[in-house]
Order: C-alpha cells, then structure tokens, then sequence
C-alpha cells in the first residue's frame, strides 16, 4: 500500500478542530500538531489516488491554508 505524508499549514485557532477532523478521515494512519512551518502532519496509508482525494478534502476544510502531500518513493 503507498504511503504519503500530509503537511497542513491551519488559520491561527483552527488547529485542534482541523486535527479532530483529518484523524477520522479514511486512510489516515495518524496525525499530529507540529511546531513550525507546518502545523499539522498527517500519515496516509492510500491508493496514490485516494491520497490525492485526502489532501483534496483536507484543503477544503475551513481554516486550512495550504497542504503539501509528499508521497514515500
């Protein structure tokens, strides 16, 4: 099964709403706030093409700024 890891940069304040939401979506293997340029990572365990559809839904969540999805070679 491929594997990604999602970084999510969040509104100031939305971190934990946006942290309780992407944990239960499916795939997602774990996630966790981080400090820095990222506030949240999380791990998928999906098809590259539901990977692609995680991060998609991800963005749409209000207070998301931006993600980047990088996928293990």
């Amino acid at each position: 099964m491929p594997k990604a890891c999602i970084l999510i940069k969040t509104a100031p304040h939305a971190t934990e709403r946006i942290l309780e939401k992407v944990t239960k979506m499916s795939g997602v293997r774990k996630a966790f706030v981080a400090y820095g340029r990222w506030d949240i990572v999380a791990f998928v365990d999906a098809s590259t093409e539901e990977t692609s559809k995680t991060s998609a839904t991800i963005n749409s969540i209000e207070g998301v700024r931006s993600t980047e999805t990088l996928p293990q070679a």
